[in-house]
């Protein structure tokens, strides 16, 4: 028996089973990745983790952000389209890259901006109190946890103490007031 966790409130519900329906009504495909044995009870607002595949970037999908069991997937053929993709649009948080390859690994990483990365899997970098997390433009400013965060949230005072006799006095013009 697969378990499913409830979302928050039948608000956040309603506008997740929106955003996928109107994916559906546009013609996107949508899979379901598991189909629990139970039927959910009735105000459980439980959905199954779905794909929504290729959507168009005018849907609700990919204008908004989700906070739920769905995940639009965006396919391409080489990976010069998805290193476009990104870089087209506004920064991301997190840039997540799954695959094997270490050279277009590394090519992900260096061509692209975002807040933080992960390899082979979501959310670790944001786990690890020693690395920076934060965003870049419109996914925020700065970068917390740890010593980063600490910078971050302190200002550092600069204070410049000139001594009452200093060689600079010398090279005052005459008319200004020692004081």
């Amino acid at each position: 028996m697969t378990t499913r966790p409830s979302l928050i409130n039948e608000r956040h519900y309603e506008r997740i089973f929106r955003y996928v329906e109107e994916a559906r009504s546009a013609g996107v495909t949508v899979v379901e990745l598991t189909r629990a044995s139970e039927e959910p009870a009735a105000g459980a607002r439980k959905l199954v983790p779905m794909l929504v595949v290729d959507p168009d970037d005018g849907l609700a999908v990919m204008r908004e952000e989700i906070f739920g069991p769905v995940l639009p997937v965006k396919t391409y053929s080489s990976i010069s389209e998805p290193i476009a993709y990104i870089n087209h649009h506004p920064r991301p948080l997190a840039l997540y890259y799954f695959g094997i390859s270490a050279k277009v690994r590394d090519e992900v990483l260096r061509r692209t901006l975002s807040g933080g990365a992960s390899v082979n899997t979501t959310l670790m970098h944001a786990l690890v109190a020693g690395l920076p997390f934060g965003g870049v433009g419109a996914s925020g400013f700065g970068a917390y946890h740890g010593e980063a965060g600490f910078r971050t949230l302190s200002h550092r005072k600069s204070v410049f103490l000139q001594s009452r006799f200093s060689l600079s006095s010398i090279l005052r013009p005459p008319f200004w007031s020692a004081g």
